[in-house]
């Protein structure tokens, strides 16, 4: 058995723990390249005075997973609260898959969702999405085979952008009913839950948390919201790792997601103006880029036509002080991810430090944006 079933020959990836921490490290002051909003201030939510530093429960204190489950218009009983969304991850890799199980996934994508299940000893067959960056539930199927377990998405994708069309979810919902597997859909950047496929059905299992949309990764508070037992197995098994969140940081995610309309509101502050910004840029370079229409995320797919790759143009746009994420961190070595929901200025700057690394013997198709 091979670790990964290519249905594409998947392309190395770049360590984004590398990327993030060591290359780019005080390198930039213009970030352009996190996939979330910036991060918000200890001064921004409220803690009782008075809490109590105890060590918390498995699955996460009943407040916390009161307000989770109302994000879904379910229960409690469906929720285990772990260290951000990576957590969760590994905790339902470790729950579901067994040696010899199947696993499909897509690429450009996450990396530990290629990388965690052959440490469990399952393989994992890597699909591409179509040309739209779409993902199309009839070759999922035709790659399904008698041992399928997981099928594994993100929606809206990073780094893509794109949303999992609707008929395609039904498709796969359906698929894993009828193999007695699982559909797992990371939901980090969505913004209303209570959509979420894995509402009212046992075989989706949903994963998100307060580190992208509400700008508040230093929680490190995410979650499981699927079949209550899927979720009990998960804290079983977050027991004999970290045995629980920190109380305090889980009393700070009840005060963010107690004003959840107030982030959401600040979220699409951010990404319109940042947005439009980036869509004029794109129209100016038609040579040199190809904007993937971003589908409520905070950050766009640009691909690239210029012949350079993408970690090539990232390094260089560091020497100008300007952070974006290559697609190798992705497994894609022709596009990068670029962040929007900033502040105007922020974004006009980076894009005016862009152009002098993208395009450095002048634009293509139009003047360049005014700098900040």
């Amino acid at each position: 058995m091979t670790s990964l079933d290519a249905g594409i020959a998947a392309k190395p990836f770049y360590s984004i723990a590398r990327w993030t921490f060591v290359d780019s490290a005080g390198r930039y002051d213009i970030d352009l390249g996190n996939s979330y909003v910036p991060s918000r201030r200890l001064s921004d939510l409220s803690v009782p005075a008075d809490l109590e530093l105890g060590y918390g429960t498995d699955r996460g204190t009943t407040e916390l997973r009161d307000r989770i489950a109302g994000l879904y218009g379910g229960r409690p009983e469906s929720v285990t609260v772990t260290h951000g969304a990576q957590e969760a991850l590994f905790l339902l890799f470790d729950v579901l898959l067994r040696p010899g199980d199947q696993v499909i996934a897509f690429n450009p994508g996450w990396q530990p969702l290629l990388d965690l299940p052959p440490r469990l000893g399952a393989s994992v067959t890597v699909l591409p999405y179509g040309p739209d960056l779409s993902v199309d539930a009839a070759a999922v199927t035709a790659a399904a085979g008698e041992n399928l377990r997981l099928i594994a998405l993100n929606s809206p994708c990073n780094p893509t952008g794109r949303r999992v069309e609707e008929e395609e979810l039904r498709a796969l919902v359906a698929l894993v009913a009828e193999r007695d597997a699982y559909l797992l859909v990371d939901e980090e950047y969505a913004i209303d839950l209570s959509r979420s496929p894995a509402v009212g059905q046992d075989r989706v299992i949903s994963v998100s948390g307060l580190s992208k949309t509400y700008g508040l990764p230093g929680l490190r508070t995410g979650w499981v919201y699927g079949a209550p037992q899927v979720a009990e197995a998960c804290a079983e098994r977050k027991f004999l790792t970290s045995i629980a969140n920190s109380v305090l940081c889980e009393a700070l995610a009840c005060s963010a997601l107690d004003r959840h309309e107030d982030y959401a509101r600040e979220y699409h502050r951010l990404c319109a103006p940042g947005l439009r910004l980036v869509e004029e840029w794109a129209a100016r370079h038609p040579d040199a880029v190809r904007l993937a229409p971003p589908q409520g995320t905070p950050f766009a797919w640009i691909q690239l036509r210029t012949g350079e790759t993408s970690l090539a143009l990232c390094r260089r746009a560091l020497e100008a002080g300007l952070l974006l994420t290559p697609g190798e961190t992705m497994g894609s070595d022709e596009g990068f991810r670029l962040g929007f929901a900033r502040e105007v200025d922020t974004v006009t700057e980076g894009l005016r430090r862009l152009d002098t690394v993208l395009l450095p013997d002048g634009p293509s198709g139009g003047d360049r944006p005014s700098g900040g």
